[in-house]
């Protein structure tokens, strides 16, 4: 469930639309300089400025900004920088084309053919901010065309540190968004981890601290650049689906407005909703939240979808061979699911259809004394834990730990109150505001508050049998990964079962260890681990065949391309490590041994100087020097992969020999080329996690050289018109355009011959203050936190569903 990626982008020559910047500065007047003193433009109704008038950089006041400071604009006759574009085309646009009636620059992405494209800014010198505190960067989008343009603002320093944020530029508006650069909020955890998403807060991105203009939302990287000098702002986007425009202009600092010192305070209502904005479909009352139970109750039906089977496969399709079990076949060019009886399936759900991944931290905890410890047994991660609140024992030690946490929520029950049963507690967190803490469902709340409690979390029954009404009233076929335990005895929705192999084998680093570091397959007690997984999965479905396939692990983080390092991270890394101590080295160093047999051999191939086979056991530097080393390098990776894919496929065949095998879920920035061969070796079906607009077709070509089936296990588009202070790392523009873009993704994956369907992540949006385990607070659900679908997301489900059989049947 990690979502992220650094864009990898290439310099291309500085032209705009093929003509050369001098060219186009001569002809149409540019401005992009060092920092500038400006007089303040007349204002519009956006924010947008006028006109600018440049002064000198000497001019500047230290420290304090005393009013907007321009970097570039369109409007004069001054360059000092360089402007590139990567797949894409630029242009001057004046009069009612351009942000404020005077010219600014039009970029027209190349998307459709290429999966990214940049507009960057780059400094001859790099921009020396560092004598400013308390001060943000504004610039202005219009997007005049016919779709939203999901857009990622990376920041860099001369340190090779980068900070992603994003924005979406809505169609038919002009908007003024604004990066902080210091001050304010712009503060991490106490003890912020290496990979921290987090604020102070425990937010991946907080609410604005003043009100006006729009805050883009914090996604990644080093959020305190080096401020001596920026090298470069990157306007970048990826993974769409078609070419797209927005106008740019007017990038420039502003001094941060006062502080709303009260931003965090009384956040969340009694309901889990944000309490300080108001939209359509929020809850007020008792009575308004059972009044939409009501209308959606009278609408659901226990009808199948039309057209489907007992599987819900493609009824009025062909039908082939029933093994009594799911099965793939490739028919006429494409990868098809076969269901327990023959017919042709897809396989589209919902992940998440649990409470576990819906609490969040409240700011209190309790003496450590009282709280069980995790230990090397356990099969379930602490993330995968249900809400586990803590025992009456340890009521009395509660102690406020972070005054902060606390203050977010407007309400909290007291634990003898009819809802205090939704307190939970995390032993440990990935990342956040702790390390461990209480927590509270409001989602959990809110089913009680919704569907009554007759007995004992009846609510929860009521749950479930709703869900799976909505699953089939909204055309899914399967549920997706982490469904509770008790929808695996529902005969009306297939379903995926999932474990984590956790333990105390050896583990090894990637360069980036994401949510962990990545097993080593050769040390004995991962096979032991991963045999004991299987087990506690076999106990679970039961050898079911409504069971379509399981997923062992999720989101290891194999490698990331941006670097021969980071690619080979797993080799590179652990070759510096001792044999005696480590499984994988020993087997690298046989590896290399029966190839080149002499060292001198291996010196001379790789650039090295080592004096005996015994050195390269005990550790080895292993920077590159030659292009054959990163071959061996390569060939070490797929041996890893082929370790680790073969280890946990023969623990799980051995144990359910009916049932797929769906892999650990390659999130797309963590599947070098090496994994997913030597992986497709092993898999039924290779799962990815992908969280972009579709299916960009140059960017999967890959898959027909693999030639195996596909399944896309996470994506999601997010808004910020439901209450949410982060739509998430996709961003729509508001709820009918998650509507649309959820369509263009599932056509994008039934038209593709690899893949047999998408579980969309996820059923309930993140919580407004951030998952528990890591803070992730996105509007990525299909209903929100008060159970209540968005009404766009289902009619755009329903709409996929009714046609994708014959869709991908009859697509060429």
């Amino acid at each position: 469930m990690s979502h992220l990626y650094f864009p990898n982008i290439r310099r291309l020559p500085s032209t705009l639309a093929g003509i050369s910047l001098s060219a186009m500065v001569a002809a149409a007047g540019l401005s992009l300089t060092g920092c500038q003193n400006s007089e303040s433009k007349p204002q519009t109704n956006n924010g947008a400025p006028n006109n600018v008038q440049n002064s000198p950089d000497a001019n500047i006041e230290a420290k304090k900004l005393s009013g907007e400071k321009m970097l570039a604009d369109f409007d004069n006759i001054s360059l000092r920088s360089a402007i590139n574009s990567n797949n894409a085309t630029t242009s001057i646009v004046s009069g009612k084309q351009a942000i404020s009636g005077e010219k600014s620059l039009l970029v027209h992405t190349k998307t459709r053919d290429h999966n990214s494209a940049a507009l960057n800014f780059e400094p001859n010198e790099a921009w020396d901010w560092s004598q400013y505190q308390d001060f943000h960067l504004a610039f202005d989008i219009a997007n005049f065309g016919d779709e939203s343009v999901d857009i990622n603002l990376d920041i860099s320093d001369i340190d090779g540190n980068t900070y992603t944020r994003a924005f979406v530029a809505p169609v038919g508006v002009t908007w003024t968004w604004y990066a902080k650069m210091d001050g304010h909020d712009q503060k991490e955890p106490a003890w912020a981890s290496d990979n921290e998403f987090n604020f102070e807060s425990g937010l991946r991105s907080n609410p604005p601290t003043w009100q006006g203009d729009h805050q883009v939302f914090s996604l990644w990287g080093k959020k305190h650049l080096n401020l001596k000098g920026i090298t470069k702002i990157s306007f970048s986007v990826k993974g769409m689906l078609s070419d797209r425009q927005f106008t740019i202009d007017n990038l420039r600092l502003r001094p941060n407005p006062k502080m709303d010192k009260n931003f965090l305070s009384g956040l969340i209502d009694e309901f889990g909703q944000n309490n300080k904005v108001d939209y359509p479909g929020k809850i007020h009352s008792l009575e308004q939240l059972h009044q939409a139970r009501d209308k959606e109750l009278a609408e659901l039906s226990d009808q199948a979808f039309p057209g489907r089977s007992k599987f819900n496969g493609w009824a009025d399709g062909p039908r082939y061979e029933a093994t009594g079990n799911f099965r793939t076949e490739k028919i006429n060019g494409k990868w098809w699911l076969i269901d327990p009886e023959g017919y042709l399936y897809l396989s589209t759900g919902i992940d998440i259809l649990r409470l576990s991944n819906s609490s969040t931290l409240t700011g209190y905890d309790f003496d450590q004394k009282f709280i069980p410890k995790r230990h090397g047994e356990m099969l379930i991660s602490e993330d995968d834990q249900p809400l586990n609140r803590v025992s009456d024992d340890a009521l009395p030690s509660r102690k406020l730990v972070s005054q902060t946490r606390a203050d977010i929520f407007k309400w909290l029950p007291s634990y003898d109150d009819e809802l205090g049963n939704h307190f939970g507690y995390r032993r440990e967190t990935q990342s956040g505001p702790l390390k461990h803490g209480e927590t509270y469902s409001f989602y959990s709340a809110n089913l009680e508050r919704k569907y009554g409690e007759s007995s004992p979390e009846s609510y929860l029954q009521s749950w479930r049998e709703i869900t799976l009404k909505r699953m089939q009233n909204w055309g899914y076929s399967s549920l997706g990964n982490w469904a509770q335990e008790e929808f695996y005895s529902n005969t009306k929705m297939p379903y995926v079962a999932f474990a984590d192999i956790i333990g105390d084998f050896g583990t090894l680093s990637s360069g980036f260890d994401f949510w962990h570091g990545v097993p080593d397959p050769w040390d004995p007690l991962f096979k032991t681990r991963a045999e004991a997984a299987v087990d506690g999965v076999a106990k679970q479905i039961k050898n079911s065949p409504w069971c379509m396939g399981i997923f062992l692990d999720n989101e290891q983080s194999f490698g990331r391309l941006e670097t021969d390092e980071l690619h080979y991270g797993i080799v590179y890394n652990t070759l510096k490590e001792d044999a005696a101590k480590v499984y994988a080295k020993a087997e690298f160093t046989r590896m290399m041994k029966n190839k080149y047999g002499d060292i001198n051999k291996l010196n001379k191939a790789w650039g090295k100087n080592l004096a005996s086979w015994d050195e390269f056991a005990k550790g080895v530097e292993p920077s590159f020097n030659s292009k054959q080393q990163k071959q061996d390098y390569s060939a070490m990776l797929y041996a890893y992969g082929d370790q680790y894919f073969g280890t946990v496929k023969r623990a799980l065949k051995q144990r359910l020999p009916n049932h797929l095998y769906l892999g650990s879920r390659l999130p797309v920035w963590g599947m070098p080329i090496e994994i997913v061969q030597s992986g497709s070796k092993h898999m039924d079906i290779i799962t990815f996690n992908l969280y972009e607009e579709g299916l960009v077709p140059s960017e999967w070509a890959f898959m027909q050289d693999i030639d195996a089936p596909a399944l896309i296990g996470e994506f999601s588009f997010g808004s910020f018109d439901a209450g949410h202070v982060h739509p998430g790392i996709v961003i729509s523009s508001d709820q009918e355009d998650r509507g649309r873009m959820y369509k263009s993704y599932m056509y994008s994956v039934i038209d593709h011959p690899s893949f047999i369907g998408a579980h969309m992540f996820q059923y309930m949006d993140s919580p407004i203050p951030g998952r528990a385990y890591d803070g992730e607070n996105y509007n990525n659900g299909m209903v929100a936190v008060t159970d209540i679908p968005y009404a766009p997301l289902v009619q755009a489900a329903k709409e996929v569903h009714a046609e994708m059989y014959q869709r991908r049947w009859n697509k060429n």
